[in-house]
């Protein structure tokens, strides 16, 4: 199965509006990423409704049959957890999103789908040209 993803440009943006919203907890910046990843999938926003922890602190978030969400607060993950990244927190937001655009109960989807949203994303060598290994190289004059 192929999976469809918003292009690398949308990524880009719904990655800067998660960010921001782990930074600063504005809710415009959230409700902008999760606007931006709905209208490209043609479904209606899911109901979201955050937590200050779920399922004793283990769990970072929760997708429901009726397309409710619960997540944790970014400024509740941030407190208390000995790994507490941005990156695990957006991560786990794909994740999430991943089980609602698909409608999927296997992790496996999900955890699919959260990888190839970060695809590409931060590594800096998105304009310039791979070099091939020496022994792929044409051979030089």
């Amino acid at each position: 199965m192929r999976m469809m993803l918003p292009p690398l440009k949308s990524r880009r943006i719904i990655q800067r509006h998660l960010s921001a919203f782990f930074a600063e907890h504005n809710a415009a910046e959230f409700n902008r990423a999760i606007g931006a990843m709905c209208r490209f999938y043609h479904l209606k926003r899911p109901r979201i409704e955050w937590f200050e922890y779920l399922d004793w602190g283990r769990t970072v978030g929760r997708t429901y049959e009726d397309g409710k969400i619960h997540l944790v607060h970014p400024e509740n993950w941030k407190k208390g957890r000995k790994y507490n990244s941005e990156r695990q927190w957006v991560n786990a937001v794909y994740h999430e999103m991943g089980h609602y655009v698909f409608w999927a109960d296997a992790e496996r989807k999900a955890d699919s789908f959260a990888l190839r949203m970060v695809k590409g994303l931060n590594n800096g060598n998105h304009t310039k040209q791979r070099k091939l290994p020496a022994e792929r190289r044409p051979p030089s004059e």
